[in-house]
């Protein structure tokens, strides 16, 4: 869909600067614009880039008005650039309406109205799903499992039995929820799996990344708290308490019976050993091994992670030890230098 300048500006509520009438046709990042491209620059150090750019027109913040190209300036750039990109290239449209008849579907499942069931889909005993949800295909819903309304389930996402997903969550494909937690005994020589009877709880507001997986509780509910969001790859072990509104990056690993406070980020191949209490506004830097539970408001880094000011401390003193090694030769050099000239002293003396 092809718009002019100004088209754009009413859409996202913008002032525009220069022509109103340059043509756009599409929308892309400074690196990857092209002729007839609109692009967004959120801040003025980007000049250098976006001179260079081939863009035709740029999003820009009250604070920036760039030189020799047409822009639209908006109180939030990302918020406007993402409507413009959403006119320009529009979201597909779901193509099937109801529930597919190349879906195996219980007779005692209960779907709410409004809801889409894609091909392949297979709805156990007793589901019950929620107004306005999407279930694409390959995804298995298990026998007890509850989903609420206006969720999104992608493809080959599989859900154990009796678990619950609240309100407006997203499950992206080949996420695993509920599987049997990482818990045995040693009995005869043998590793015996200890009980799996519980389930997990996904409250509202959460998006379960790609290939994730959540495993069950022993006995009641892993459970990840409202406005979570959570990237591919990453790994939650059973009895688990996430709380609420938490970033957890790729590769975040968190082992069992470990408690998150609210608004926790983890950066990418976090660890957690077990039974940790990591409090609430915790930040971790990327591939932290965290061995201790963290108290409110600290931020850690390092393996095994400590506070923050404490690892750059360490840091400043491993890059000296290149230089620090360099003395202590220069310095074992002059003992042994001292050292050969007290031994011929002592035998002149004699």
């Amino acid at each position: 869909m092809d718009f002019v300048l100004s088209d754009l500006a009413n859409l996202v509520g913008g002032r525009v600067c220069g022509s109103g009438d340059v043509p756009i046709r599409g929308a892309a990042i400074i690196r990857d614009a092209r002729q007839g491209d609109i692009t967004l620059a959120d801040n003025p150090a980007l000049e250098a880039e976006l001179s260079s750019s081939n863009a035709s027109a740029v999003l820009v913040p009250p604070d920036y008005q760039p030189v020799g190209l047409p822009s639209i300036t908006v109180e939030n750039v990302h918020e406007s650039f993402a409507k413009i990109v959403s006119a320009l290239r529009p979201p597909c449209q779901h193509q099937t309406v109801g529930v597919s008849t190349a879906a195996h579907v219980s007779p005692s499942a209960q779907l709410a109205s409004n809801v889409v069931v894609y091909p392949g889909v297979v709805i156990g005993e007793g589901v019950r799903i929620g107004a306005d949800t999407v279930i694409y295909s390959g995804a298995q819903l298990m026998a007890g499992t509850t989903i609420g309304k206006e969720t999104v389930i992608f493809p080959n996402v599989v859900l154990y039995e009796h678990t619950v997903v609240g309100d407006r969550v997203l499950i992206h494909a080949g996420a695993v929820i509920g599987a049997y937690g990482f818990g045995y005994d040693m009995q005869d020589g043998q590793h015996r799996r200890c009980a799996q009877l519980g389930h997990v709880v996904v409250e509202d507001d959460v998006e379960i990344g790609a290939g994730s997986t959540i495993d069950r509780g022993t006995y009641g509910a892993t459970t990840i708290g409202a406005g979570t969001k959570i990237d591919n790859l990453v790994m939650i072990g059973h009895n688990c308490r996430i709380g609420r509104h938490n970033l957890f990056c790729s590769q975040v690993g968190i082992a069992g019976s470990c408690s998150t406070g609210d608004y926790v980020v983890m950066g990418g191949k976090v660890g957690l050993r077990d039974h940790l209490e990591i409090g609430h506004k915790v930040m971790i830097g990327a591939q932290s091994g965290v061995m201790r539970s963290i108290p409110d408001g600290q931020r850690h880094l390092g393996s095994p992670s400590t506070p923050e000011r404490e690892q750059m401390l360490k840091q400043a003193a491993w890059a000296k030890l290149p230089e620090l090694r360099k003395q202590f030769k220069a310095l074992q050099k002059q003992v042994r230098e001292l050292e050969d000239q007290l031994s011929r002293s002592g035998r002149d003396a004699a």
